[in-house]
């Protein structure tokens, strides 16, 4: 088959990407969403340390998080769920659990501050 006929090299006959495929993407993307939750954590943790200087005014490092969790939370709706919706099915679970969990954390600390 070729891209002349209508289909995406690499893919089977029925339209569906290979296992291999499938977890490539799920690796990359497992990259991407953990640098983008490390940042997130970080920023959390360099507002919460530059509150500590500003006793004066309410907290910001819960707001941060919050955003966050917000941010994670839309990340895995829109990115898990549109790779179910195009049939990668494991890159669209290992999105929704990762960012899930993330947004998650981010709850957690936003709940505690």
């Amino acid at each position: 088959m070729s891209p002349a006929d209508g289909m995406v090299v690499g893919m089977r006959p029925g339209g569906e990407p290979s296992t291999g495929e499938q977890v490539g993407v799920s690796v990359a993307l497992l990259v991407i969403d953990l640098a983008v939750i490390a940042w997130l954590w970080f920023r959390y943790g360099m507002t919460g340390w530059a509150d500590s200087y500003d006793q004066g005014n309410p907290p910001s490092a819960p707001k941060e998080a919050l955003r966050g969790m917000w941010l994670l939370a839309g990340g895995a709706v829109v990115t898990g769920g549109g790779l179910l919706v195009l049939g990668w099915r494991i890159p669209g679970v290992v999105q929704l659990v990762v960012l899930g969990v993330g947004a998650g954390l981010l709850a957690c600390f936003a709940a505690r501050g």
